[in-house]
């Protein structure tokens, strides 16, 4: 595609959508289809954004408002001879480098994840539009071919977009156009329903009657009203009630009109898990409608994701993307935060180190635990939202030290023992006679870490581990250090001694273990013996009591990172020249260790390396050289099958 930056022809040029966009249109005409009125509620929604961003850039530049005024409007109009529907605002406008970046591709959204989501029976899914900012397409669901017309707020020229849906658009420079933007539907005959006004009135009640820009339905051309005997032309009517829904009392708001906000606001199309909509006063005054999805966000985990929260003041709008008003693991949350003690001519960098504005956030994000606190009292409702969140959540853990221990009442995680997500305080509660410590072990997925050699000696004890999956594991455990005064400690860094003191498990066993194990001067030459055949493999050979039904499993040594950070840092190409240093840990009561005492020469070397590459594998990590243990492991095979 020409790159638009370089050439601002005078004629009209076509160019090509980005391929991710041909695709949506073919997938927002073929399958959102039974829901197409949701395209008038993001078309409007847009439009109001537009305004709200020419308010706020207004205030450092006023003149921007001299063409075109300071009341912002948006207006519907119909043509049935034409059959079009036209919805225009005085807002912001755009330039035409800003048609191509918004209307030809999907530049904010992520575009290749989106279109992963896109497989399956998810192409189905009308919330796949408000999740990627994408609402504008939808309007090909009713028309088939749509136009632009639109002028930047201080410039002199205008543009026309132009586009059948069908896998090109044309942009030309247009004259006389006003200042915002105006789209123009040039409707499907299957879509003669949205010409009708009482169809319009319904819908911009339904869905848009919280916006705080008026919503004008202009009269048809030539249309008359009755006025007793005598008709007149019809006059301009407002859809909606045009205030800001956040300032109005909370009974005076229904949960439907909580809902089409959530869906204005979030640009999204679920259902919001949980509302809150609180007034502060004292010494800061503020109000805040905010809402946590019920589904999350496809770019939940980009880093350049920012806060969805809205920051106004005095109904004014004043940023979407600012630092500092929500904490980074709150950034699903979205809403409106509106206050009456910030300046309105403050600029956004002021606003980063504002103390009142931390005084703010810190209000806001304490209610907002308390409300996540009393939902948690019913588990069904509660894990649905950690299923979603907890990984995000969870950040604050290692980020936010004046927090944190609202943070660990509201963190659940996998168990050993239990199945679903559990509590640290019922964690607590369970702790064997004996057990001061909260263990932990960290890894890819819950089920195969419940099979770990590493918890053996724990599940033999009836002792619980708590199954942590998520990279942010890695981190807030150091960083954290204890609840209720009981420190994390991993398995892989538990001495035996933790273990034995810990009262549990079977008397008898002991017995047997006792009588079953090899000398101490057997172990000891064995130890060597291994040391010696693997070399610089492992840092060290040592035995456990952890291990029951395994021979052998591989751990990092006291006081390192963990294998699974390891693995974590390399598949981010961040471990650089960093070596972990690895400890064989041998269960010395195992009939392939004692087995193994008996060997000498060659047959040693290959049964410690075959134990040793046994223990990565059950570790997730790849063998050192796959040739030479497929070799070992068909020498081994063929002498047990003779």
């Amino acid at each position: 595609m020409t790159d638009p930056a370089t050439q601002t022809p005078d004629r009209e040029q076509s160019l090509q959508f980005q391929a991710e966009v041909a695709k949506l249109l073919d997938i927002v005409v073929h399958s959102l289809y039974s829901n197409p009125e949701i395209f008038l509620r993001e078309l409007i929604s847009n439009a109001s954004d537009a305004c709200d961003k020419l308010r706020y850039a207004a205030i450092t530049t006023p003149k921007l408002l001299e063409d075109g005024g300071g009341t912002f409007e948006i207006h519907l109009s119909t043509d049935k001879t034409a059959r079009t529907l036209t919805i225009a605002d005085n807002g912001i406008g755009m330039t035409r480098d800003e048609l191509v970046a918004n209307l030809g591709t999907i530049a904010k959204s992520g575009t290749q994840e989106f279109m992963k989501s896109l497989s399956g029976d998810k192409a189905k899914d009308v919330s796949l539009i408000g999740q990627f900012g994408v609402g504008f397409y939808s309007a090909f669901m009713v028309a088939d071919k749509v136009d632009v017309y639109t002028r930047k707020a201080g410039e002199t020229q205008g543009w026309r977009w132009s586009s059948d849906g069908k896998g090109t658009f044309s942009i030309a420079a247009e004259s006389n156009v006003a200042r915002g933007a105006k789209i123009v539907l040039h409707l499907k005959e299957d879509a003669s329903d949205y010409l009708d006004k009482f169809r319009l009135r319904s819908i911009v009640k339904t869905y848009s009657d919280h916006i705080a820009v008026p919503v004008i339905l202009d009269p048809a051309p030539g249309e008359k009203v009755k006025d007793g005997d005598t008709e007149k032309d019809a006059s301009p009517e407002t859809l909606n009630s045009a205030s800001a829904l956040w300032m109005r009392p909370k009974a005076e708001i229904t949960p439907e009109q909580y809902k089409e906000f959530y869906h204005h606001v979030g640009h999204a199309f679920d259902e919001p898990w949980h509302t809150v909509h609180f007034k502060a006063e004292g010494a800061i005054e503020y109000t805040a409608l905010l809402f946590v999805p019920s589904t999350k966000p496809f770019d939940l985990f980009n880093p350049d994701r920012k806060s969805n929260v809205k920051l106004y003041v005095n109904r004014v709008f004043i940023s979407d993307q600012l630092e500092g008003l929500m904490p980074r693991y709150l950034r699903f949350v979205r809403g409106v935060v509106d206050s009456s003690d910030l300046p309105l001519n403050i600029s956004r960098e002021m606003l980063q180190d504002n103390p009142v504005l931390r005084k703010i956030q810190g209000g806001v994000v304490k209610r907002l635990l308390k409300d996540l606190k009393d939902r948690a009292e019913k588990p069904e409702e509660y894990n649905k939202f950690w299923d979603a969140f907890g990984p995000v959540m969870k950040e604050g853990l290692y980020e936010d030290f004046e927090r944190r221990e609202d943070l660990l009442e509201l963190a659940r995680f996998r168990s050993s023992l239990h199945e679903g997500w559990v509590s640290l305080k019922d964690y607590v509660g369970r702790m064997k006679e004996g057990q001061d410590c909260i263990y932990t072990i960290t890894g890819d997925d819950a089920g195969i870490l419940k099979n770990s050699p590493q918890l053996e000696g724990f599940m033999a004890k009836g002792v619980e581990v708590l199954l942590l999956t998520d990279p942010i594991d890695e981190f807030w455990g150091s960083s954290v250090g204890a609840y209720d005064k009981k420190p994390f400690k991993a398995v892989a860094m538990a001495a035996d001694a933790d273990l034995a003191k810990i009262k549990g498990g079977d008397a008898d066993e002991k017995k047997d273990d006792a009588a079953g194990a090899a000398s101490e001067q057997a172990l000891k030459d064995l130890i060597e013996n291994l040391k010696k055949s693997l070399g610089a493999a492992v840092a060290d050979v040592r035995t456990t009591d952890k291990l029951k039904g395994s021979p052998v499993c591989l751990v990092a040594d006291t006081g390192g990172m963990s294998l699974h950070m390891a693995r974590l840092l390399k598949q981010h190409g961040e471990a650089g020249g960093l070596a972990i240093r690895k400890v064989l840990e041998i269960n010395a009561r195992h009939a392939l260790i004692k087995r193994l005492m008996t060997l000498s020469g060659t047959a040693f070397d290959d049964a410690a390396a075959l134990l040793l590459d046994q223990a990565r594998i059950v570790e997730g990590e790849p063998v050192a050289d796959p040739v030479a243990f497929a070799k070992r492991l068909s020498a081994m095979l063929e002498k047990a099958l003779v």
